[in-house]
Protein backbone atom coordinates (compact mmCIF):
# COMPACT_ATOMS: atom_id res chain seq x y z
CA UNK A 1 0.00 0.00 0.00
CA UNK A 2 2.85 2.37 0.77
CA UNK A 3 4.39 1.78 -2.65
CA UNK A 4 1.10 2.52 -4.38
CA UNK A 5 0.63 5.68 -2.33
CA UNK A 6 4.10 6.90 -3.28
CA UNK A 7 3.49 6.15 -6.96
CA UNK A 8 0.29 8.20 -6.92
CA UNK A 9 1.79 11.09 -4.98
CA UNK A 10 4.94 11.51 -7.09
CA UNK A 11 3.25 12.52 -10.38
CA UNK A 12 1.15 15.02 -8.43
CA UNK A 13 4.30 16.77 -7.25
CA UNK A 14 5.77 16.67 -10.75
CA UNK A 15 2.52 18.02 -12.16
CA UNK A 16 2.61 21.02 -9.83
CA UNK A 17 6.17 21.75 -10.89
CA UNK A 18 5.20 21.60 -14.54
CA UNK A 19 2.25 23.92 -13.97
CA UNK A 20 4.44 26.39 -12.11
CA UNK A 21 7.05 26.26 -14.84
CA UNK A 22 4.39 26.87 -17.49
CA UNK A 23 3.10 29.99 -15.76
CA UNK A 24 6.66 31.33 -15.43
CA UNK A 25 7.40 30.64 -19.09
CA UNK A 26 4.10 31.95 -20.46
CA UNK A 27 5.06 35.67 -20.38
CA UNK A 28 8.32 34.85 -22.18
CA UNK A 29 6.43 32.88 -24.82
CA UNK A 30 4.02 35.78 -25.35
CA UNK A 31 6.88 38.26 -25.68
CA UNK A 32 8.70 36.03 -28.16
CA UNK A 33 5.49 35.59 -30.20
CA UNK A 34 4.94 39.36 -30.28
CA UNK A 35 8.54 39.98 -31.33
CA UNK A 36 8.27 37.42 -34.13
CA UNK A 37 4.98 38.96 -35.26
CA UNK A 38 6.60 42.41 -35.21
CA UNK A 39 9.54 41.21 -37.30
CA UNK A 40 7.24 39.55 -39.83
CA UNK A 41 5.04 42.66 -39.96
CA UNK A 42 8.00 44.96 -40.43
CA UNK A 43 9.80 43.06 -43.18
CA UNK A 44 7.63 40.38 -44.80
CA UNK A 45 3.82 40.33 -44.48
CA UNK A 46 1.41 42.57 -42.62
CA UNK A 47 -2.30 42.15 -41.96
CA UNK A 48 -4.61 45.12 -42.53
CA UNK A 49 -8.20 45.81 -41.56
CA UNK A 50 -10.51 47.41 -44.16
CA UNK A 51 -12.59 50.14 -42.43
CA UNK A 52 -14.28 51.79 -45.43
CA UNK A 53 -16.18 50.89 -48.58
CA UNK A 54 -13.84 52.66 -51.00
CA UNK A 55 -12.62 49.35 -52.53
CA UNK A 56 -15.98 47.55 -52.75
CA UNK A 57 -16.79 45.06 -54.07
CA UNK A 58 -13.21 43.85 -54.32
CA UNK A 59 -12.80 44.45 -50.60
CA UNK A 60 -15.65 44.69 -48.11
CA UNK A 61 -15.83 46.70 -44.90
CA UNK A 62 -14.28 44.64 -42.06
CA UNK A 63 -12.25 42.44 -44.43
CA UNK A 64 -8.73 41.50 -43.33
CA UNK A 65 -6.07 41.37 -46.03
CA UNK A 66 -2.43 40.32 -46.09
CA UNK A 67 0.06 42.70 -47.66
CA UNK A 68 3.30 41.47 -49.23
CA UNK A 69 6.08 43.88 -48.24
CA UNK A 70 8.84 42.13 -50.20
CA UNK A 71 7.32 41.91 -53.68
CA UNK A 72 8.44 45.36 -54.79
CA UNK A 73 12.02 44.48 -53.99
CA UNK A 74 11.95 42.02 -56.90
CA UNK A 75 9.58 43.74 -59.33
CA UNK A 76 8.16 47.17 -60.06
CA UNK A 77 4.67 48.23 -59.02
CA UNK A 78 2.27 47.39 -61.85
CA UNK A 79 -0.98 48.85 -63.06
CA UNK A 80 -3.85 46.98 -61.45
CA UNK A 81 -2.00 46.19 -58.21
CA UNK A 82 -3.98 46.85 -55.03
CA UNK A 83 -1.53 48.64 -52.76
CA UNK A 84 -1.47 49.85 -49.17
CA UNK A 85 0.35 53.14 -48.66
CA UNK A 86 0.94 55.65 -45.91
CA UNK A 87 -0.89 58.96 -46.07
CA UNK A 88 1.05 60.56 -43.21
CA UNK A 89 1.50 64.31 -43.78
CA UNK A 90 -0.60 64.15 -46.96
CA UNK A 91 -3.99 62.49 -47.37
CA UNK A 92 -6.74 63.00 -44.82
CA UNK A 93 -8.50 60.04 -43.27
CA UNK A 94 -11.45 58.50 -45.13
CA UNK A 95 -12.66 57.20 -41.78
CA UNK A 96 -12.39 59.04 -38.46
CA UNK A 97 -10.87 57.15 -35.53
CA UNK A 98 -10.93 58.09 -31.88
CA UNK A 99 -7.58 58.37 -30.16
CA UNK A 100 -7.01 55.77 -27.38
CA UNK A 101 -8.25 57.22 -24.09
CA UNK A 102 -5.51 55.70 -21.91
CA UNK A 103 -2.20 53.82 -22.20
CA UNK A 104 -3.85 50.42 -21.78
CA UNK A 105 -6.28 51.08 -24.62
CA UNK A 106 -3.39 52.43 -26.67
CA UNK A 107 -1.39 49.25 -26.11
CA UNK A 108 -4.36 47.04 -27.04
CA UNK A 109 -4.92 49.13 -30.18
CA UNK A 110 -1.26 48.71 -31.14
CA UNK A 111 -1.46 44.93 -30.69
CA UNK A 112 -4.71 44.87 -32.63
CA UNK A 113 -3.18 46.79 -35.54
CA UNK A 114 -0.20 44.43 -35.45
CA UNK A 115 -2.47 41.51 -36.30
CA UNK A 116 -4.87 43.43 -38.55
CA UNK A 117 -7.69 43.36 -35.99
CA UNK A 118 -8.23 47.13 -35.90
CA UNK A 119 -7.74 49.80 -38.58
CA UNK A 120 -4.67 52.00 -38.76
CA UNK A 121 -5.30 55.71 -38.97
CA UNK A 122 -3.04 56.82 -41.79
CA UNK A 123 -2.84 53.84 -44.14
CA UNK A 124 -4.90 53.68 -47.33
CA UNK A 125 -5.67 50.94 -49.84
CA UNK A 126 -6.31 51.69 -53.52
CA UNK A 127 -5.79 50.25 -57.00
CA UNK A 128 -2.90 51.48 -59.14
CA UNK A 129 -4.22 52.92 -62.40
CA UNK A 130 -1.15 54.78 -63.64
CA UNK A 131 2.59 54.32 -63.09
CA UNK A 132 5.33 56.92 -63.69
CA UNK A 133 5.13 58.41 -67.18
CA UNK A 134 1.58 57.21 -67.86
CA UNK A 135 -0.94 59.67 -69.24
CA UNK A 136 -4.17 59.03 -67.33
CA UNK A 137 -7.34 60.79 -68.43
CA UNK A 138 -11.06 60.89 -67.71
CA UNK A 139 -12.81 60.25 -69.88
CA UNK A 140 -13.26 59.25 -73.51
CA UNK A 141 -16.49 59.43 -75.52
CA UNK A 142 -17.74 56.22 -73.88
CA UNK A 143 -17.03 57.43 -70.33
CA UNK A 144 -13.96 55.21 -69.99
CA UNK A 145 -10.72 56.18 -68.28
CA UNK A 146 -7.79 56.00 -70.67
CA UNK A 147 -4.17 55.22 -69.91
CA UNK A 148 -1.74 56.30 -72.62
CA UNK A 149 -4.74 56.66 -74.90
CA UNK A 150 -5.88 53.06 -74.28
CA UNK A 151 -9.40 52.77 -72.79
CA UNK A 152 -9.89 50.64 -69.67
CA UNK A 153 -12.88 48.31 -69.51
CA UNK A 154 -13.31 48.22 -65.72
CA UNK A 155 -16.57 46.32 -65.26
CA UNK A 156 -14.81 43.31 -63.72
CA UNK A 157 -13.85 45.24 -60.58
CA UNK A 158 -15.77 48.53 -60.63
CA UNK A 159 -18.57 48.80 -58.05
CA UNK A 160 -21.90 48.01 -59.77
CA UNK A 161 -23.65 51.14 -60.99
CA UNK A 162 -20.57 53.36 -60.64
CA UNK A 163 -19.14 55.32 -63.53
CA UNK A 164 -15.36 55.13 -63.93
CA UNK A 165 -15.30 58.74 -62.76
CA UNK A 166 -17.62 61.72 -62.54
CA UNK A 167 -14.62 63.95 -61.89
CA UNK A 168 -12.68 64.95 -65.02
CA UNK A 169 -8.89 64.79 -64.81
CA UNK A 170 -5.84 64.52 -66.99
CA UNK A 171 -2.35 63.88 -65.71
CA UNK A 172 1.02 62.59 -66.78
CA UNK A 173 2.09 60.67 -63.69
CA UNK A 174 5.32 62.26 -62.40
CA UNK A 175 8.49 60.22 -61.80
CA UNK A 176 8.42 58.34 -58.51
CA UNK A 177 4.63 58.56 -58.18
CA UNK A 178 1.44 56.54 -58.82
CA UNK A 179 -2.12 57.44 -59.78
CA UNK A 180 -4.42 55.39 -57.55
CA UNK A 181 -8.20 54.99 -57.37
CA UNK A 182 -10.72 53.03 -55.34
CA UNK A 183 -12.96 50.45 -56.99
CA UNK A 184 -16.04 52.07 -55.42
CA UNK A 185 -15.49 55.32 -57.27
CA UNK A 186 -18.49 57.24 -55.95
CA UNK A 187 -17.27 57.04 -52.33
CA UNK A 188 -13.50 56.85 -52.80
CA UNK A 189 -11.40 59.86 -51.84
CA UNK A 190 -8.51 58.91 -54.10
CA UNK A 191 -6.03 60.65 -56.43
CA UNK A 192 -8.91 62.56 -58.04
CA UNK A 193 -9.66 64.31 -54.74
CA UNK A 194 -6.04 65.41 -54.30
CA UNK A 195 -5.29 67.05 -57.63
CA UNK A 196 -4.31 70.22 -55.80
CA UNK A 197 -1.70 68.38 -53.73
CA UNK A 198 1.99 68.02 -54.68
CA UNK A 199 2.20 65.48 -57.49
CA UNK A 200 -1.27 66.42 -58.76
CA UNK A 201 -2.90 63.68 -56.71
CA UNK A 202 -0.34 60.98 -57.56
CA UNK A 203 1.13 59.37 -54.43
CA UNK A 204 4.87 58.89 -53.76
CA UNK A 205 6.07 55.37 -54.54
CA UNK A 206 8.22 55.42 -51.41
CA UNK A 207 5.02 55.69 -49.33
CA UNK A 208 3.83 52.30 -50.58
CA UNK A 209 3.90 49.66 -47.84
CA UNK A 210 3.18 46.68 -50.08
CA UNK A 211 0.74 44.81 -52.30
CA UNK A 212 -2.48 43.35 -50.93
CA UNK A 213 -2.54 39.83 -52.31
CA UNK A 214 -5.13 37.84 -50.34
CA UNK A 215 -8.26 38.30 -48.23
CA UNK A 216 -7.98 36.09 -45.14
CA UNK A 217 -11.12 37.07 -43.22
CA UNK A 218 -14.03 36.54 -43.18
CA UNK A 219 -13.72 33.05 -44.59
CA UNK A 220 -16.86 33.57 -46.68
CA UNK A 221 -15.02 36.27 -48.61
CA UNK A 222 -11.50 34.83 -48.52
CA UNK A 223 -9.55 34.67 -51.75
CA UNK A 224 -6.66 35.91 -53.85
CA UNK A 225 -6.61 39.55 -54.97
CA UNK A 226 -5.57 39.27 -58.61
CA UNK A 227 -4.69 41.87 -61.23
CA UNK A 228 -7.60 42.30 -63.68
CA UNK A 229 -6.96 41.22 -67.26
CA UNK A 230 -7.59 44.74 -68.59
CA UNK A 231 -4.17 45.79 -67.26
CA UNK A 232 -2.45 43.03 -69.24
CA UNK A 233 -3.18 44.78 -72.54
CA UNK A 234 0.10 45.01 -74.48
CA UNK A 235 -1.17 48.31 -75.93
CA UNK A 236 -0.76 49.99 -72.53
CA UNK A 237 3.01 49.44 -72.51
CA UNK A 238 3.35 49.99 -76.22
CA UNK A 239 1.61 53.36 -76.01
CA UNK A 240 3.70 54.30 -72.97
CA UNK A 241 6.91 53.48 -74.85
CA UNK A 242 5.83 55.63 -77.81
CA UNK A 243 4.99 58.54 -75.54
CA UNK A 244 8.21 58.39 -73.55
Amino acid sequence: MHVVAEDVEQPAKGGNKKKGSLWRELPIMIIVALLLALLIKTFIVQAFYIPSGSMENTLQINDRVLVNKLVYRVRDIERGDVVVFSGVDSWKDEVTFEEPSNPVTGALTWVGSLFGLVPTEKDFIKRVIGVPGDKVKCCDGQDRITVNGVPLEEKSYLFPGNKPSTTPFEITVPPGRLWVMGDHRSVSSDSRAHQGDPGGGAIPIDHVIGRAFVIVWPLSHAGVISIPDVFAQPALNAAAAIGS
